[in-house]
C-alpha cells in the first residue's frame, strides 16, 4: 500500500489527532462518510480497534504499509518491548527529526526539505527521509538553505509538534543534535502501540 496523499482532515476525522501530519483541526469530529460516526457508537471489534491504532502510526509518520511492517519486523528482533522498539525506530527517521526540531511544520513538509537536499547529517547531505539518526548525530541545514523564508517562518512559528527531550535544538545555528534515543514519553502521537503489535503478530 502506497503512502497516503489524500485529504489530511479526512484522516484526522477518522483517526483523531495526528500531530505529525498536520496541526489543523477538522471542522467536525464525526468520522467521514454518509452516516458520520455510526460505527463508533456501536461496539467496535478488537480487529477494528487494532487497525485504527496501526493506521494512526502510518498516517502520522507518512509510512507505507510495507515500511511499517518492516519496522515491526525489526522491532521483534530487538531487546525490550516490541511496541516501544517500533516507535523508537520511527521517531529516529530523519524527516521526523527535522519536523520535531522545528525546521518544518509537519513531517510531510520535513520530508520535502530532506528530499530536496536541504538537510545534512554530520556535515554530509542526506536526501533519504527514512534515514535512521543515531545518538550524537548532528542534523543541520545546508549553508545555502539556512535563510530560506520557509525555514525562517517555521522556526519562528514552531512545528506545532513540540521539541522532545531527546533532541538538543539550536535554532540560530539551524542545528539539531540527537542526545539520546527517544523514550516512550517523547512520542507526541496518542497511540496504543500494544494493539499494533497484536495486529501484526496474528
Amino acid at each position: 500500500m502506497a503512502r497516503y496523499r489524500g485529504p489530511k482532515l479526512r484522516k484526522i476525522r477518522s483517526l483523531g489527532s495526528l500531530p505529525g501530519l498536520t496541526r489543523k483541526d477538522p471542522a467536525t469530529q464525526n468520522p467521514p462518510g454518509e452516516h458520520g460516526g455510526r460505527w463508533h457508537r456501536r461496539r467496535a471489534s478488537t480487529y477494528r480497534l487494532q487497525l485504527v491504532e496501526k493506521q494512526k502510526i502510518r498516517f502520522n509518520y507518512g509510512l507505507s504499509e510495507k515500511q511499517l511492517r518492516r519496522y515491526y519486523s525489526r522491532a521483534t528482533s530487538m531487546k525490550g518491548e516490541t511496541g516501544h522498539n517500533l516507535l523508537q525506530q520511527i521517531e529516529r527517521r530523519l524527516d521526523n527529526i527535522v519536523a520535531r526540531g522545528g525546521f518544518a511544520k509537519s513531517i510531510p513538509a520535513a520530508r520535502q526539505l530532506v528530499t530536496h537536499g536541504h538537510v545534512t547529517v554530520n556535515g554530509r547531505r542526506v536526501d533519504i527521509p527514512s534515514y535512521s539518526v543515531q545518538t550524537g548525530d548532528v542534523v543541520s541545514l545546508r549553508e545555502k538553505s539556512r535563510n530560506l523564508k520557509v525555514i525562517e517562518d517555521n522556526i519562528t512559528e514552531g512545528s506545532g509538534i513540540g521539541v522532545p527531550s531527546f533532541l538538543d535544538v539550536d535554532p540560530s545555528a539551524r542545528r539539531i543534535i540527537m542526545k539520546t534515543l527517544p523514550s516512550r514519553e517523547d512520542v507526541a502521537l496518542d497511540v496504543d502501540e500494544r494493539m499494533v503489535v497484536e495486529f501484526y503478530s496474528k
